[in-house]
């Protein structure tokens, strides 16, 4: 079952991780580092599209952020993009 607390704990351990900040990830994801705490803190979610962003940025699987699996390895190479 998602878990808004655990996606949000698993984006600001992989933000941490990498030593990027929330203004960061937020220009990543084309949003203000508000935004970007409120999916920490397990109050907001986000877009479909972002959480592939996410993934592909921190080469992570859409299941592990979602909590569906403990494993944050890929099993599928993203193609590469043309």
């Amino acid at each position: 079952m998602f878990s808004k607390e655990l996606f949000g704990q698993r984006i600001f351990a992989l933000r941490t991780q990498h030593n990027e900040t929330q203004k960061t990830l937020g220009i990543l994801l084309d949003v203000g580092k508000g935004h970007i705490s409120e999916i920490e803190r397990g109050n907001r979610t986000t877009s479909a599209e972002r959480i592939a962003l996410i993934c592909k940025h921190y080469h992570v699987s859409a299941d592990y952020l979602l909590g569906l699996t403990d494993d944050p390895e890929p099993k599928y190479k993203a193609e590469a993009e043309g």
